[in-house]
């Protein structure tokens, strides 16, 4: 599909992707949104929070929403996107990965950039309601490889899948990794850091003999992290295995589901193979735009309704 030309035209101010990618990572509320919270049990025993939003009127639509790493079902990325559907006659599911619903998953596993299994117990779920004769995936960073990973690794994605929306995609999961250690991004790399290192310590308190202490503190980096802990706590040979696996940009030539990327050119959590152009035009099911702002997740426009959120619902409308 020809590469997509977009639209965005921030105000002066938020054509800095550092800017836009804070404000929205910290500063942006939204307000509004009633959500309600189901438990759902995994195929191996542990545990998903899906905390869902509903329209006013009856529909059969939903739009499942997948945040990215170290976030939640309340974060504004997320609620933002899940408040114009519900506007719009359309529930939104909210998903809380394993852990990120405020209480520690039961597994010494977590979730990770590849953990597409957990996706399809969502998606069984939601089909086992019988509810919804149309749904659409959105995903946000490391939920948007997720979705992606998903349709392209699959022969049988479920026909009542009608499209999907993946925002700031690192599509090529060495590569971001790569940009997240270099030193423009070290706030940003630290911040995650942090909040992974809280979580696994609760698990290091949990499952000793999983996690030598010794191998805990030697994490100093994002890629150690990876390397000590996700690597082998999801069964992936040391983080470059985790990587290659799990990225997305493989799968991408075998999308069948129609699906919007949309990736900031001055994203600079982004390496140059996660622009997936050359897939974008071989796949007539992948449609690419490249804003030249934006940030990470930082497509602030008027009204408090983001420029991905909009385009959300535009490509929901155009592929039912």
């Amino acid at each position: 599909m020809p590469i997509l030309e977009s639209t965005y035209k921030p105000l002066f101010l938020f054509k800095n992707g550092f800017i836009s990618t804070v404000y929205s990572g910290l500063v942006r509320r939204v307000s509004g949104v009633k959500q309600e919270r189901v438990r759902i049990t995994l195929k191996d025993g542990d545990f998903l929070d899906l905390d869902w939003s509903y329209s006013e009127s009856k529909t059969n639509k939903v739009v499942i929403c997948f945040h990215g790493l170290e976030g939640h079902a309340q974060r504004p990325y997320v609620t933002g996107v899940a408040k114009l559907l519900n506007k719009n006659d359309i529930d939104a599911i909210c998903v809380n990965f394993r852990g990120c619903s405020g209480e520690d998953n039961l597994k010494f596993r977590s979730y990770h950039s590849g953990a597409t299994e957990d996706i399809e117990d969502i998606i069984d779920h939601v089909l086992s309601l019988k509810t919804y004769s149309e749904i659409y995936l959105y995903g946000i960073s490391l939920g948007a490889n997720l979705i992606l990973k998903y349709l392209g690794e699959r022969e049988d994605v479920p026909n009542e899948i009608k499209s999907a929306i993946a925002i700031s995609v690192p599509a090529d999961l060495n590569g971001s990794c790569i940009e997240l250690h270099k030193p423009k991004n070290r706030p940003y790399a630290n911040r995650f850091l942090n909040h992974l290192m809280k979580r696994l310590l609760s698990k290091l308190n949990k499952f000793p003999e999983e996690l030598p202490i010794e191998a805990f503190c030697s994490i100093k980096t994002l890629r150690d992290f990876d390397e000590v802990y996700t690597a082998k706590a999801h069964g992936f040979k040391d983080a470059d295995d985790y990587y290659a696996k799990s990225s997305c940009l493989q799968f991408l030539p075998h999308v069948k589901t129609p699906s919007l990327i949309i990736n900031a050119l001055n994203d600079s959590f982004l390496s140059p193979d996660c622009y997936p152009v050359k897939e974008a035009k071989n796949n007539p099911n992948l449609y690419l735009e490249m804003p030249q702002h934006g940030g990470h997740v930082g497509f602030i426009d008027k009204k408090n309704i983001y420029y991905n959120e909009k385009r959300t619902l535009e490509f929901i409308k155009s592929n039912r």
